[in-house]
């Protein structure tokens, strides 16, 4: 249960969602350490550099990095959905314990091509799991898929 080479990945189109997400405060950041400069006579670059590379760092890498670091398993009557980057998370949704699913799709991921399913379960502890990054067709395809795996147990 513990590899991750059965997983699905997201879809590409995610890490280039996730940039432009990033871009923003990159952008930000990088016309905040100018005026910083501008402000600063005499320190060129103290406040400009690290800002520079804080900005790259966040549109470049992290964006790849949350995307290896994601995936998710349909397969014997159970959701597997593993995340995180320095925090491993690594959920199961069997489902019987499926209550309802949605398909939401945010104006960026519209944008993109992409959709967030989130399967809510019966209980309290973690009853709702999403799953971002998928195609807008995969996305109703595995909710169908839930879907007939539920109405098959309950008749």
């Amino acid at each position: 249960m513990d590899g991750s080479h059965d997983l699905t990945q997201l879809d590409p189109r995610y890490k280039s969602m996730m940039r432009l997400v990033y871009s923003i405060p990159a952008v930000l950041l990088v016309i905040a350490s100018t005026i910083a400069e501008v402000a600063i006579p005499g320190w060129t670059g103290v406040v400009w550099v690290p800002a520079l590379l804080l900005a790259i760092f966040l549109v470049v890498y992290l964006p790849m990095r949350r995307f290896s670091t994601r995936g998710y398993s349909l397969a014997e009557e159970r959701l597997r959905v593993v995340r995180g980057v320095m925090f491993r998370s690594d959920t199961v949704v069997p489902f019987g314990r499926v209550q309802h699913i949605d398909v939401d799709r945010g104006p960026l991921e519209r944008m993109f091509g992409l959709a967030t399913v989130t399967v809510h379960t019966a209980g309290s502890h973690n009853a709702s799991v999403s799953l971002g990054g998928l195609a807008h067709e995969d996305a109703l395809a595995m909710r169908e898929e839930i879907r007939t795996a539920i109405r098959r147990d309950t008749q």
